[in-house]
């Protein structure tokens, strides 16, 4: 993929009284930002910011809601005007923005949606075909209008806008909302091969892992910059607190040590005297204002498992269950008991199924054929991913708390709406403000707050992750470990299903449904499934290999023996005798990608291929890791 021509109508401004950065072995300096300050509403919200961007960065930009992300995209972009510093731009660098909102003009087709920011002389035949191959794999029609697209489709668009130019800095804003895994995997892919700059906004871990090599980090006010990559920022940023802690613990003895010696008593006449009891003082204010702030930033939310209401071991049942829609099959003779406590992810594309499953599983749709059996003691809680169950004219605290009151019960016990609000990093002062004035991440977070202040014993997430930050997945991904009820979670998040299920059903398309014991990282393994490539997706049979599971094979050991200790499966059999010879491979691959990198010379050589060879090497050991568990699982269950 060829650097973008310097021809863009969306080219910044640059300033020629601002001293040209120095080029480095990692590439020319395309923009930088030296020493800025930026405020609101008089108070600093970044002090002395330095930044630079260089070709082929792979940068992910994480911190906390209101740690000043988007403030940072729209100095990158020009947008936002320093206080003080300076920004440069390398002369015709072109920058791209896929934002989280769409809009568009009336009666817009999808083509001219995509070339609408492009100049005439831009608008070549190079750069139609180039909008006609991101087209197929993004799965949308050029000629389809704008305004009778999908939330999906209308994300797919926009990216496909941000992407045709192929700028020299590509800045994104959550770009996995809304889509599938497969175009996720595709984009993956892309960036990967980018030759351009990008700076990636995403709450996607595994995503922002696999194509970063660089991780901006603002913390309180700074901006710290990870060098590893998001793979390794979490080891990196906790040896920083880590650091950061034993500091401060050291400051305190230090003005433990002061405050005895004033309270001995100072010699007022003596100045050194009084200067030392003033600086005493400065330190201590400002040790305390320090360890707060650590404090604050490294505060966890303590979630206690909350008990809920349990029956029957058989919660809901499919038997042999037909769907379909205008000839078009969604289920296929589709069996699967679902059991109390069960912790099922699903996943695939959109149209494959997955909402028509999760009607008929609490009865808003009828079967074609077959039966759907549920618990008459089973209650559901469902998370709606048009979140109709919340009241826009009414406010935050009114929507938790309809009858009235000051208090919430969550999981047994009595909250403050107020302090459960901040559980989900809303202010309180917004407490009284109608849902409307909400942004859709922040809807979606008040009703995830809704939902499980009280969840019933059947709990049903449908997309719960879209527009939501990673500190709001964190407090979902604690209660929902400490949530003992039954849980089914439709998500493209990968890291967020690996975290959250112990069972995966995929829905492949054409009444095609296959189960699988683990989670999304364990379903890539059992599939074999590789990335697909940068091109055209394609959906196809599966190629020759280990049969997957049906979804009734998804019960587990105690199941069988209840079914008078069935035999093994032959697909289980297959799967686990072909894994030693896989480990094998696999072992000999990382051997030789570890000799490979033992050269001293090879970096000078080539630095692209050797990062190229040490991410294949983290690659390999991480599905090593999961050959191998996934051999135990099944060892123990044969043997069982």
């Amino acid at each position: 993929m060829p650097l973008p021509p310097s021809h863009s109508s969306s080219r910044a401004p640059s300033r020629a009284n601002v001293r040209t950065p120095s080029r480095t072995a990692s590439g020319r300096v395309l923009l930088s930002v030296q020493d800025a300050l930026i405020s609101y509403g008089g108070a600093p919200l970044f002090e002395n910011l330095t930044f630079h961007i260089q070709e082929g960065d792979r940068t992910c930009l994480v911190g906390k809601n209101g740690a000043g992300k988007s403030t940072l995209m729209n100095i990158i972009r020009g947008l936002k005007e320093l206080d003080q510093g300076e920004r440069w731009i390398f002369p015709g660098t072109t920058i791209g923005y896929l934002q989280q909102d769409v809009k568009f003009k009336p009666n817009q087709s999808v083509k001219d949606f995509i070339l609408e920011d492009l100049s005439d002389e831009n608008k070549s035949d190079a750069f139609t075909y180039r909008m006609e191959m991101m087209a197929e794999p993004l799965q949308i029609k050029l000629e389809d209008r704008m305004d009778a697209l999908s939330g999906g489709q209308m994300r797919r668009a926009a990216l496909a806008r941000a992407l045709v130019e192929e700028p020299d800095i590509l800045l994104l804003d959550e770009p996995t909302n809304h889509l599938d895994l497969d175009v996720i995997l595709w984009l993956e892919i892309y960036l990967k091969s980018y030759r351009g700059a990008f700076l990636c906004i995403s709450h996607d871990r595994k995503f922002l892992a696999n194509i970063s090599d660089k991780v901006f980090w603002l913390d309180r006010g700074n901006l710290r910059v990870c060098p590893k990559g998001y793979a390794q920022f979490d080891e990196w940023s906790t040896q920083l607190l880590e650091q950061e802690e034993r500091e401060l613990k050291n400051r305190e003895k230090i003005v433990e040590m002061e405050q005895n010696w004033a309270a001995r008593g100072v010699r007022g006449r003596l100045k050194r005297n009084v200067r030392r009891l003033e600086l005493m003082k400065q330190a201590r204010d400002q040790l305390r204002a320090d360890k707060s702030s650590f404090f604050k930033m490294m505060a966890k939310i303590d979630i206690e498992p909350g008990d809920v209401e349990t029956s029957s071991k058989i919660v809901a049942e499919f038997i042999k269950v037909h769907k379909s829609f205008e000839n078009k099959r969604i289920l296929d003779d589709f069996s699967l008991r679902i059991l109390r406590g069960d912790r099922i992810g699903i996943l695939g594309k959109n149209g494959s199924g997955k909402s028509t499953f999760l009607k008929l599983l609490i009865g808003e749709l009828t079967a074609d054929g077959g039966k759907v059996k549920r618990n008459r003691d089973i209650e559901f809680s469902y998370f709606d991913q048009t979140r109709k169950d919340l009241k826009p004219d009414e406010s935050l605290w009114r929507n938790l708390v309809p009858t009235g009151g000051d208090y919430i019960t969550v999981m047994g016990k009595t909250r403050h709406v107020c302090g459960y609000l901040k559980d989900f990093l809303f202010d309180p002062a917004d407490a009284r403000n109608p849902v409307s004035t909400l942004s859709g991440g922040q809807k979606n977070r008040l009703l995830l707050a809704k939902i499980l202040a009280d969840p019933k014993s059947f709990l049903i997430l449908d997309e719960p992750t879209n527009d939501l930050d990673m500190d709001t997945l964190d407090v979902l991904e604690e209660i929902l470990a400490a949530y003992r009820g039954t849980l089914i979670i439709v998500s493209h998040d990968r890291d967020f299903l690996d975290q959250t299920v112990t069972k995966i059903l995929a829905f492949e398309g054409d009444g095609r449904i296959e189960g699988h014991i683990g989670g999304y990282s364990d379903y890539l393994a059992a599939r074999g499934k590789q990335s697909p490539k940068p091109q055209a997706l394609e959906t196809s049979k599966p190629k020759d290999g280990p049969p997957s599971l049906s979804p009734s094979d998804l019960n587990n050991k105690e199941q069988n023996k209840e079914r008078g200790n069935q035999k093994i499966s032959y697909k289980l059999r297959y799967e686990h005798e072909q894994l030693p010879h896989k480990i094998s491979e696999l072992e000999e691959k990382i051997a030789g990608l570890l000799a490979q990198l033992s050269d001293a010379d090879f970096y000078q050589k080539s630095p692209d291929e050797f990062h190229r060879a040490s991410l294949e090497l983290d690659s390999a050991r991480e599905q090593l890791s999961n050959y191998e568990n996934r051999w135990l699982e099944l060892e123990d269950l044969i043997n069982s």
